[in-house]
């Protein structure tokens, strides 16, 4: 890996929130739970968005990059490079179909953060971070509302990315704080989470949540 597309920093470990406007009344809404999340000390927000028309996902763009500044936290935007490059986001996180690791270094620049779905797959982290990814992320490894029809990825995963990989490992799957520390002891740098941050009735619980994720990497012991 580029050190110059290292993710800020290093080393990098601790909560990815991943935003959900389906878990949200509105786009205010959205970005209140973000900031509540970012005071909380995630280290990393994601802007995923399916939903919104272009000009409303820049709109929220834009201020979630902002607010990510204030915090010094990096925004990456899921899948779309273009927006990224538009709001100043410090990066983007590309799936298997996304498009290409290097184009979106070239378009990005080396400093950027970019990320990539992996599933299950090492040599497909292998390849992604050749190719000039900066993480990757494997998973689901729980059931998950997001994404409930990916495989399920095995926990010996985690430990045998940890040998191979020089990047930071991020698990994503239906993970909670009641079933994160298994998979921070089994290897993973970031925990990844939609409904665990975002599915909350106010800002404090958001807030809380985050900080329960937190103490997993305080209180996780290596798995034997």
């Amino acid at each position: 890996m580029n050190p110059a597309a290292a993710p800020p920093n290093a080393p990098w470990r601790g909560v990815y929130a991943i935003t959900s406007a389906a878990l949200c009344a509105d786009n205010g809404q959205l970005v209140a739970y973000c900031e509540a999340a970012l005071r909380g000390g995630i280290r990393a927000l994601q802007y995923r968005d399916k939903n919104n028309p272009p000009v409303v996902r820049r709109r929220l763009a834009t201020v979630l990059a902002g607010l990510c500044r204030h915090f010094h936290v990096p925004l990456i935007v899921n899948d779309d490079v273009e927006l990224a490059a538009q709001v100043g986001a410090a990066g983007v996180h590309l799936g298997v179909t996304d498009g290409s690791i290097a184009a979106a270094r070239a378009r990005l620049g080396p400093a950027a953060v970019i990320g990539a779905s992996c599933g299950h797959d090492l040599q497909r982290a292998q390849a992604a971070l050749q190719e000039g990814a900066s993480y990757v992320a494997f998973g689901r490894f729980f059931p998950s509302r997001t994404k409930p029809d990916a495989p399920l990825a095995p926990l010996e995963l985690l430990p045998a990315a940890r040998r191979q990989l020089q990047a930071p490992i991020c698990a994503i799957g239906g993970i909670h704080p009641d079933n994160g520390a298994t998979l921070v002891a089994a290897g993973a740098d970031l925990l990844a989470a939609v409904e665990g941050v975002f599915d909350h009735a106010d800002v404090a619980q958001v807030t809380t949540a985050v900080q329960r994720y937190r103490a997993l990497f305080d209180s996780a012991q290596p798995l034997s």
